[in-house]
């Protein structure tokens, strides 16, 4: 049962106590000391239709490219798209001179993820920032996801018949395999029921050919088409995988996806050198350890565990974001049409709830001491210890249903490094793109 208003005083004073406020760019300062030299920022976000969230972690960024010399942005984004942007945030040759331009081809539903304007507002930035640089030291742009299939296969074999014609048959024979389902990947999904195989053969050949041109690229300094040519490639092996996972449901999808995006991730560090350093932009539950939530317990990993064990002597610092009330983009049914919805104020006893209750009508950024610094759960306060409901907005929702659903149960001081909360948010502005229908199915929970 949820502690009435006056039982929960003791936790609202704790709350009060150690909220910094959060008005401007200069509010971060005490999260950049406590980012000190971290090679990974992981920034989260509760929903992906909030304007609030993306701007926050633009400001964030912006800071950590200018003041601590961070390598480049990975966001939740397919890989063939953003390296489009990345091309034109880094001012190659041939590549679109304003962003937005990029941007407005982005047909992914849901387009409005990164056809926005603070996308648009942050690549425009970014593609000025990189202006005053050398090409080796420009701040690149990267998609981590594993959707793009078709357009990863058609990006592979484009790059083979450019540079190595020899051995474009092997990109040939993956695209014979998956012709005939002419880019539905259910249709797929479904027909790897009869041949349980699909066309796994065909995409790790390959991906072996092309991780051997890799490597033998890398002794002769790779170029950014080689990498890109493999990083296609094994979007391929993690998109066959996925969506052949994906029709039997259960956490499988989910963790093929994660640790496709966290492989990538990896493989970026790897390219970019030994002193490199990456902001990621993802979704909470992607960004927030798996290992402090519901998910656990359900058999799912994400890219903030996996960053955590992977890398922290490097450095991770993962911040979430979270809301109590307001408005959102988003779609009623995976493949529909974008809208603002209302965001209704959140569950009695969520994380939201408390925090709205400590702060009304506020905005508070929270730091939680490391956990190696503390002795003893008893050491951290009753709020960051407890186990409480805590807001996930996916591209599908359904307001409606927020007693049902919206919800992963979180301990919040394990879960995340730091917090930023802001009482109400509003919807983002999508850029003019018309969105297409796409095969996928939802995502745990609804699109995320």
């Amino acid at each position: 049962m949820t502690p009435s208003l006056p039982g929960r005083q003791p936790q609202i004073a704790q709350i009060r106590e150690a909220a910094l406020p959060l008005v401007d760019g200069e509010s971060l300062n005490p999260l950049l000391a406590r980012i000190g030299d971290a090679r990974y920022v992981l920034l989260g976000d509760a929903s992906h239709g909030t304007a609030e969230y993306y701007r926050w972690r633009e400001i964030l960024t912006r800071r950590l490219i200018e003041e601590k010399d961070f390598s480049f942005v990975a966001v939740e984004g397919d890989w063939p798209d953003c390296h489009a942007l990345h091309c034109s945030v880094t001012a190659a040759p041939g590549a679109p001179e304003d962003p937005a331009d990029v941007l407005d081809d982005f047909d992914r539903w849901p387009t409005w993820m990164w056809a926005n304007t603070d996308v648009a507002r942050f690549s425009r930035w970014l593609r000025q920032h990189n202006a005053d640089l050398p090409p080796h030291r420009r701040v690149g742009f990267f998609g981590l996801d594993v959707y793009s299939l078709w357009e990863s296969l058609q990006a592979v074999r484009h790059y083979l018949a450019k540079h190595h014609p020899d051995a474009v048959e092997h990109a040939l024979e993956a695209y014979r395999c998956f012709e005939p389902y002419a880019e539905d990947p259910q249709s797929y999904a479904l027909a790897t029921e009869l041949v349980p195989s699909g066309c796994e053969p065909e995409v790790l050949a390959l991906l072996v050919q092309l991780r051997s041109r890799a490597k033998e690229a890398a002794a002769a300094d790779a170029s950014l088409d080689e990498f890109a040519a493999r990083q296609n490639a094994e979007v391929l092996v993690g998109a066959e995988r996925y969506y052949r996972a994906m029709l039997h449901g259960g956490p499988e999808s989910w963790n093929i996806r994660d640790h496709h995006m966290a492989d990538t991730l990896d493989r970026l560090m790897d390219y970019y050198g030994p002193h490199a350093k990456a902001v990621v932009w993802e979704h909470n539950t992607h960004i927030g350890d798996a290992r402090a939530t519901d998910m656990a317990a359900a058999g799912m990993v994400n890219v903030g565990q996996l960053v955590r064990e992977r890398h922290a002597a490097d450095g991770v610092v993962l911040l979430g974001f979270g809301s109590y009330e307001g408005t959102v983009i988003a779609s009623d049914r995976w493949g529909g049409r974008a809208r603002a919805m209302p965001v209704p104020p959140a569950r009695e006893g969520s994380v939201e709830d408390l925090l709205h209750h400590a702060m009304p009508d506020g905005a508070g950024l929270f730091l939680f001491p490391p956990a190696q610094q503390v002795p003893s759960a008893e050491g951290r306060p009753g709020w960051l210890q407890e186990e409480r409901d805590h807001r996930a907005i996916g591209v599908v929702y359904r307001p409606g249903r927020e007693k049902w659903g919206n919800y992963v149960a979180t301990i919040l001081g394990e879960r995340y490094d730091a917090f930023c909360f802001l009482d109400r948010t509003h919807a983002l502005t999508p850029l003019p793109t018309g969105p297409g229908d796409t095969g996928e199915a939802e995502t745990w929970p609804s699109g995320v």
